[in-house]
């Protein structure tokens, strides 16, 4: 059963953002977007104003302008439009791409680059009525809803006090001389636009913490949702132990055929083997050359009969071995001394079988440390279990 968006108090994890983004979903402010187009269209629109204005009105006094040179020659009023609108667009078109580029990066800078295909997608169950309503009545719909109510309350006080101290100063407007009044109404309006950016700034210097926070929000997860995301990730558990144990397998199969090299072999007595090889010149320590369990134990064994390979059955010392040593790795430090027992009473076997030396009486008992013996760990949580209450 899914979860329903009240159990959704986790954060969205990295990955869960990773795909948010490869969606296309970044956190978004409108409001930043419009004061970057507003207001970086107003610094261009003055910066280019001193400029184009002067070609603007030269390309008007030219198309108004008309003589009996103009009469003879029927399609210099052509020439004249064209020349106008050339001048327009020299200034028009810079304006626009440059208002496009600045509306992107504002856009980049405030959610990020996000390129994805997918928001374009025909999604059916966008057609779903229920889904409407919910987005609808959702908390992003409600807080845009304030939002926008707060800004037109906000621009209509602001508009409406402007217009309510220059009443009087519009009404004269007409009045005045074309010289002195185009000025006068650009200083106004300069004045209207500077108001409503200031606006716009305090609005999007709230709507970006609060966009972000509400995307975030909007990708909460329940404890479902992660524990989900973990098993795609590193894989369900069981899965996982279970190659594990194949490849363990595996390697123990491979490493029976290095058998016969070894010095020693530890069995349990059939349980487990360990074969081990110790070579003085080139080895600091006794090395693990085979291990293995059950039937693969058994191999060990029979290999080791086949190519003259002492067999010894030291019960603790063999599960201790299997336990914590690794093939083509050097055994334990703490069970140096055990397996040197071992070691030396094979040595001494062989030496006898050579004729070189005694024969050994007594098979010795090595010294493992009874918390290396797995069987022990096993026995003591068994009776801790049953001697709880």
């Amino acid at each position: 059963m899914e979860s329903s968006s009240q159990d959704k108090d986790l954060p969205a994890t990295a990955r869960r953002l990773e795909q948010a983004r490869a969606d296309g979903q970044v956190a978004r402010s409108k409001d930043l977007s419009n004061f970057a187009v507003l207001g970086g269209g107003m610094v261009l629109l003055m910066v280019l104003i001193p400029v184009g204005l002067p070609r603007m009105l030269d390309a008007l006094r030219a198309q108004l302008t008309f003589d009996h040179s103009s009469l003879l020659k029927g399609d210099l009023l052509i020439t004249r439009l064209l020349a106008t609108v050339g001048s327009g667009l020299s200034i028009y078109l810079p304006l626009g791409l440059a208002v496009v580029v600045v509306a992107v990066l504002a856009t980049v800078g405030a959610g990020g680059w996000a390129l994805s295909a997918k928001p374009l997608t025909p999604d059916i169950a966008k057609l779903s009525p229920l889904a409407g309503f919910g987005r609808i009545f959702s908390k992003q719909q409600f807080f845009e809803v304030l939002k926008l109510l707060a800004l037109t309350l906000v621009v209509a006080a602001v508009g409406w006090t402007f217009l309510a101290s220059h009443l009087m100063d519009f009404a004269t407007l007409l009045l005045r001389p074309l010289d002195s009044g185009l000025p006068l109404l650009g200083h106004w309006l300069s004045m209207g636009v500077g108001f409503l950016l200031l606006v716009l700034g305090v609005m999007a210097a709230i709507d970006v913490p609060l966009s972000a926070f509400l995307y975030k929000q909007r990708l909460r997860m329940s404890h479902q949702e992660v524990k989900q995301e973990h098993k795609e990730v590193d894989g369900n558990p069981q899965i996982k132990g279970r190659m594990r144990a194949l490849q363990r397998e595996a390697s123990q199969r491979k490493s029976v055929a290095a058998v016969p090299t070894a010095d020693l072999v530890v069995m349990n007595p059939t349980h487990y083997a360990v074969a081990i090889r110790y070579d003085d010149a080139t080895m600091a320590a006794p090395r693990v050359v085979a291990k293995g369990a059950d039937l693969i134990a058994l191999q060990i064994r029979d290999l080791a009969k086949a190519h003259s390979v002492p067999v010894l059955e030291s019960p603790m010392l063999a599960r201790a071995l299997y336990a914590h040593a690794e093939i083509d790795s050097e055994i334990p430090t703490v069970l140096y001394s055990a397996v040197a027992q071992v070691l030396a009473y094979v040595y001494q076997l062989k030496a006898a079988l050579r004729g070189k030396g005694p024969m050994p009486m007594v098979q010795p008992v090595p010294d493992v440390p009874v918390e290396l013996d797995p069987h022990h760990r096993r026995d003591q949580a068994q009776q801790e279990t049953e001697n709880r209450p």
